[in-house]
């Protein structure tokens, strides 16, 4: 079976308040975008001399470290734990998502991964399951099983439906050759309630953004990394309505009205495409 996992931008993004156990809660719009990973997962034949039980193989973009880390294997062991019938499994990841950008890729495969395993083996799980799944694996993961505009808080994985379309608008997304560790960008947060909920800002006209919703992180952020910042400046320039880093970064997107050329953005490892929101 195959899926492909989409990405988010977020629209938005406020850190409130540590938590005990070392993570943040957030105040977030999650925003689907049509920028793809390709998974393919089949069952592995029972003679097959493997070590493990989800053999899984990266593509296209490299990814370091030890792959029986990716959260879609971490994905596939958390369900066999309940689920000890689960067969062995081979899976291709195929990486067209940027990665070290603050979109989601890899949360993404996650809850993609727990949704095909769903559906490939009728594990009957309900959305609910499959979000308190995904939310033991990291703070992005649940809104990849719903994949639909949402409001979120918690860490990510408490969400409500909210009624926002972007059809019509073009959507620039560029991330440099610059990564982000998100240890680090947290680690420069001091947590605070904004004056303003994002969610009831995205409610108003695009237009009225700019000077209301806000990334906390990009304060850290562009300090650090002044590039990734001239970035964001650099899609006002060009025309965006709004420009905004997504999560902690470092990719930069603009919201336009027309079609535009990203061509200025030629350094060498950069990111760059344009989509026409539907």
């Amino acid at each position: 079976m195959i899926t492909k996992p989409i990405c988010k931008i977020n629209l938005g993004l406020n850190v409130v308040e540590r938590r005990p156990d070392g993570y943040h809660n957030l105040e977030t719009v999650f925003y689907p975008v049509p920028i793809f990973d390709a998974l393919e997962v089949f069952p592995m034949d029972q003679d097959f001399p493997s070590p493990v039980d989800c053999d899984l193989k990266v593509t296209n973009i490299h990814i370091d470290g030890d792959e029986q880390k990716n959260l879609v294997v971490r994905a596939y062991n958390l369900l066999k734990k309940d689920f000890p019938a689960l067969p062995r499994v081979h899976a291709h990841l195929y990486k067209g998502i940027p990665t070290q950008a603050g979109m989601g890729g890899g949360s993404s495969d996650c809850g993609f991964m727990i949704t095909l395993l769903n559906d490939m083996f009728r594990l009957g799980l309900s959305e609910q399951q499959m979000i308190d799944y995904t939310a033991k694996l990291g703070a992005d993961c649940a809104f990849f099983v719903v994949n639909r505009p949402v409001y979120a808080e918690g860490i990510g994985e408490k969400m409500q439906d909210i009624n926002l379309n972007l059809s019509g608008w073009y959507l620039a997304v560029v991330r440099p050759a610059i990564p982000v560790s998100t240890k680090e960008a947290f680690s420069l947060i001091t947590p605070h309630h904004p004056e303003l909920n994002c969610r009831d800002i995205v409610m108003q006209p695009v237009e009225t953004w700019r000077d209301r919703l806000t990334n906390d992180f990009e304060k850290s952020v562009f300090a650090l990394y002044p590039a990734i910042g001239a970035i964001k400046q650099q899609l006002y320039d060009m025309g965006a309505v709004y420009a905004s880093m997504s999560g902690s970064g470092s990719s930069l997107y603009g919201l336009f009205r027309e079609p535009v050329n990203l061509d200025a953005f030629n350094a060498e490892g950069t990111f760059k495409t344009v989509i026409p929101l539907k």
